[in-house]
């Protein structure tokens, strides 16, 4: 197929190296670079070439192949890196003004080549930062400076060893002494050490600790955050009163030095109180700008809604490396075939404030989404690419090990769940009881509105064909959140009408109930997105058919999921409903094949970034295979222990003349 036409794209998105591939992108129905184009724009397409020769081109960044790296070694090389990309300033501090939504594309660049690297990048720039632009006042903005040019290195200190998501019962304090105007950071017991904290193990110099704030007198006001020294700059020792140590091997990221740190009545200058949603005057007294507690302390933690979309993008990143990897070895591994001689490429086998809170709501069941999905289709590629796809150096199961923590940081995905379904439990109640409008300022649950109407609504389609468009499963989603919204809130209710109190009622009505509901409402908003997206009048025509497919292949694969619920609620009747979609989804992926390969080609990074043999965009591979295994193995080589075993090795007949 001719390239695009946009100028300037060749040098961005060159041809790919020709081989056993060229068949699958000589059969593609669009170009891969227009659709690249079309989906990141030109600055996002300028920005990943960018970094991705700036690690191609710097031997700091070599891979290591062949080479185990030992755990202090890996931590050390980890930050140097770090430390060197900082150095770079590939995303300057006035393009991150200028759109704010580039950082998520560093922070995926780095981490398609080692999320190590990224997550510690991520934590320094831009949680901690973040927290100290953003929670602090002008008296902290001194601190950005030394960030950027890595004077200190910090860490975000949250969790505890007893207490993780239920961050209320944090129980580390700082009591307020006004005769020194200092806060006294203290752990009272092993319990209350910060645990788990990304950065804090090796090279954390300062830390953003979050404690239950005292005033004299003892009245607690609640979570705040304190700028804390945790160690030396220039020596990396502990300051008085920290012990702060590295938690030490982990099943995977192991560049990045998680930690814990215990305070001993560690004292902090009144000025590093993070005093954004509340202060402390000279004196003792306590005050805020917020009348609400609730109000207040969702302000405290709103840093963690950002951490929580970068972790969606984190496992999307993921999820795209996992299907370049086993779609281009299906696309090139032959098996079998309809005669002995002819043998055909796996791919061809079909097994192949309102805005705050609802921000808060899509952020806190997107997570839980985007991590489930990605270490489910991790594993499937992993199995797809068969026994070659156990072996380390194709890279899918450090992939899988490093997603894997997406499932449980920055909140219990399950926790956050019942915050989605919370906000949506509330909007239903607040109409229900004062006949309030269902609107969000984003929009996503105006749907609503229609709710009586959309329960009566039945799945009416005549044809497989008429499945094909993404419209059909979103209506079904509509009706499907009003459906488990109704169950929810009537569940909910006959807990409480039961004598529950709110905790064991909403405790109770999770399974089956608020669970699922917040996670179909997030697959419609997916869903709707991706529709709204793709039926733009800006869409180049080329494009149009292959986005339209991807759009409702995803939305019915989805939705086929929550097949027994819309049984059982009624939206499904007979069995040629469920029949229907999943005759639509198979044909879907038999149009959508000879895209495939131009499609990944579209999301890859390239070749030195991937890292995996059988994923190369050459397609050579059996080639490829058999030199990185010659590489990694080392297996011309006899066993280093094996000279001194030859040597010492007891010999049969003088085993037999001792007996």
């Amino acid at each position: 197929m001719a390239p695009p036409s946009e100028v300037g794209t060749d040098t961005l998105l060159p041809d790919l190296p020709k081989g056993p591939l060229q068949a699958y992108r000589a059969r593609a129905s669009f170009c891969w670079q227009e659709l690249a184009l079309f989906l990141e724009g030109e600055d996002v397409l300028r920005l990943k070439k960018a970094i991705f020769s700036a690690l191609e081109n710097d031997p700091l960044f070599a891979r290591p192949h062949g080479e185990d790296l030992s755990l202090e070694k890996y931590r050390e090389l980890n930050f140097l890196r770090c430390k060197r990309a900082m150095e770079y300033n590939l995303l300057p501090v006035e393009s991150i003004v200028a759109n704010p939504l580039l950082v998520q594309t560093l922070i995926t660049c780095l981490g398609m080549y080692d999320w190590s690297l990224a997550i510690k990048l991520h934590l320094h720039m831009l949680i901690f930062a973040s927290a100290i632009y953003s929670s602090g006042s002008e008296r902290h903005l001194k601190y950005l400076p030394k960030i950027f040019n890595m004077e200190i290195f910090g860490c975000f200190a949250v969790t505890e060893l007893s207490h993780g998501s239920n961050a209320k019962a944090i129980r580390t304090t700082a009591h307020y002494d006004p005769t020194t105007e200092e806060f006294i950071i203290h752990s009272p017991d092993f319990e209350a050490a910060k645990f788990w904290i990304g950065n804090m193990g090796k090279t954390a110099t300062h830390a953003v600790v979050f404690a239950q704030l005292y005033t004299p007198g003892g009245q607690c006001h609640g979570l705040h955050a304190f700028m804390v020294q945790i160690r030396n700059p220039k020596t990396l020792l502990p300051m008085p009163g920290v012990m702060v140590g590295d938690m030490g091997k982990k099943l995977g990221l192991n560049g990045m030095d998680n930690g814990f740190a215990m305070f001993h009545k560690v004292r902090v200058p009144r000025q590093d109180l993070l005093n954004r949603t509340g202060d402390v005057t000279p004196e003792g007294t306590y005050v805020t700008p917020f009348k609400d507690d609730r109000q207040r302390f969702s302000a405290t933690l709103g840093t963690l809604s950002i951490g929580r979309v970068v972790i969606m993008g984190m496992s999307t990143a993921n999820l795209k490396l996992a299907v370049s990897i086993a779609l281009r070895f299906s696309a090139t591994r032959c098996q079998f075939g309809p005669s002995d001689v002819e043998e055909v490429p796996v791919l061809e086998y079909q097994m192949q404030a309102e805005l705050g809170r609802e921000i808060h709501a899509l952020a806190s069941a997107g997570k839980p989404l985007a991590s489930w999905t990605t270490q489910r289709g991790i594993q499937e590629c992993r199995e797809a690419c068969g026994g070659h796809g156990y072996l380390a150096v194709n890279r899918l199961g450090d992939l899988r090990n490093d997603n894997d923590p997406n499932c449980t940081y920055e909140g219990d995905n399950n926790v956050l769940l019942q915050q989605t379904s919370t906000y949506l439990l509330r909007l239903l109640a607040r109409h229900v009881h004062g006949g309030a409008r269902f609107e969000s300022p984003l929009k996503t649950v105006d749907f609503l509105e229609a709710y009586p109407d959309i329960l009566g609504q039945r799945f009416t389609c005549p044809s497989v064909n008429s499945c094909l468009d993404s419209s059909v499963p979103l209506a079904a989603y509509e009706w499907l959140v009003c459906y488990l919204l109704r169950e929810s809130y009537q569940k909910f209710n006959q807990e409480k009408r039961s004598g529950s109190n709110d905790f064991e009622a909403r405790n109770n009505s999770q399974v089956y109930y608020c669970r699922p509901l917040a996670l179909a409402f997030l697959e419609l908003t997916v869903v709707r997105k991706f529709h709204e997206y793709t039926h733009q009048r800006s869409v180049p025509p080329p494009l149009r058919a292959v986005l339209g497919r991807l759009g409702a292949l995803y939305a019915l694969w989805s939705l086929s999921q929550h097949t027994a619920l819309l049984y059982q609620g009624g939206y499904f009747a007979g069995e040629q409903a469920g029949k229907m979609i999943q005759s639509a989804i198979l044909d879907l992926c038999s149009q959508l094949k000879d895209d495939a390969v131009a499609l990944v080609d579209v999301i890859a990074p390239p070749d030195f970034v991937l890292d995996s043999p059988i994923g190369r965009a050459d397609g050579e591979l059996y080639k490829n295979l058999w030199t990185a295994v010659l590489l990694e193995s080392k297996v011309l080589e006899r066993p280093s222990w094996w000279s001194e075993f030859s040597v010492n090795k007891p010999r049969v007949g003088s085993l037999k003349s001792k007996l």
